[in-house]
């Protein structure tokens, strides 16, 4: 018998996806095949009568606005939609805002795989002074700057979305709710590592696409009886 649920859906295309640029923390917005991908998912959860109890996203706004599309095409809007930077995009350093093609051509294929695919190294950082550094925007102005990146490794990004698992997501499944987290592909990727348990070697092989919702469901003792994607 299925007790609670949980939906995991990574944003739309954006304008950095569509232009093939590293995005990490820099917050763009959705492209307008983004925007049909939120669409999409909506009918999709629709259809499988998914409607989410409470839903989380990052503090991103390509994140939020799939989010907010996917409630409005459910005409699901009254819901708490409550967000976190610990379910932000894994930081690309130094990496952020450059053509994946150009970085790859300067650093090799097997350093670009290493960073991107790998679980354990980190693009290289920014300087202090980099305009931009989270320590600049607004938004984390309430965060002690020695806690935000200036970089990440997938094993950095996982220890973040990790805890916000077990102190957030977990109690509301615990309660036997449904509910949707709209993030991001590493972010997502992290939590499906926590979640499944995978190890680092396997985590290389998956992939979160856009606007395609990722379904859990649970029994009362939070054992995985389905996955659907």
């Amino acid at each position: 018998m299925i007790y609670a649920t949980l939906i995991l859906l990574r944003h739309g295309q954006s304008v950095y996806n569509k232009e093939d640029l590293f995005t990490g923390w820099t917050d763009v917005e959705l492209s307008e095949q983004g925007r049909q991908e939120a669409k999409k998912a909506a009918f999709e959860l629709k259809k499988l009568k998914h409607y989410p109890d409470i839903c989380y996203t990052s503090w991103l706004k390509r994140a939020i606005h799939t989010g907010q599309i996917v409630l409005a095409e459910m005409g699901w809007e009254h819901i708490d939609c409550l967000k976190s930077w610990k379910l932000n995009e894994r930081h690309y350093g130094a990496w952020q805002q450059r053509n994946k093609k150009d970085v790859k051509q300067e650093v090799g294929d097997e350093a670009f795989l290493q960073i991107r695919r790998g679980y354990y190294t980190s693009p290289p950082s920014l300087d202090d002074n980099d305009p931009r550094a989270a320590k600049f925007d607004q938004k984390y102005k309430e965060i002690p700057p020695v806690i935000l990146p200036k970089s990440e490794s997938l094993e950095d990004t996982r220890r973040r979305v990790a805890s916000y698992y077990c102190e957030v997501l977990l109690p509301e499944l615990e309660k036997g709710k449904t509910v949707l987290v709209s993030a991001h592909g590493n972010s997502l990727r992290a939590l499906v590592m926590e979640i499944e348990k995978l190890d680092a070697k396997t985590i290389i092989k998956v992939e979160i696409p856009t606007g395609v919702p990722i379904i859990y469901k649970y029994d009362k003792t939070l054992n995985i009886i389905e996955k659907r994607k």
